[in-house]
């Protein structure tokens, strides 16, 4: 039997995978973006009010950091897949 997500999750003990962005005080206090790759990244408190870009593998797109995602990744806000809808034809 395989283990499930929850089971996977990052031990305890290692404490949460965060990247330090150097820029992170003045880009809230200005308001430009940083741009990213780190979509594994933790949210922690100190990142509230933050803007990303955060890329998905083809563009970066725009995630701002409210306290109902602390402890959550940022990949998560960037979505990789496009939703399928199917198209009409001229011939029905």
């Amino acid at each position: 039997m395989l283990p499930s997500l929850v089971a996977c999750s990052r031990s305890v003990w290692k404490g949460p995978y965060f990247v330090h962005f150097a820029n992170l005080k003045e880009s809230i206090a200005s308001g430009t973006p940083i741009k990213t790759m780190a979509r594994a990244c933790t949210i922690m408190p100190h990142m509230i009010g933050a803007r990303f870009m955060v890329h998905n593998g083809k563009e970066y797109l725009p995630v701002r950091v409210t306290e109902e995602m602390i402890g959550r990744k940022l990949g998560e806000f960037s979505h990789t897949r496009k939703a399928f809808t199917y198209r009409l034809t001229k011939n029905k």
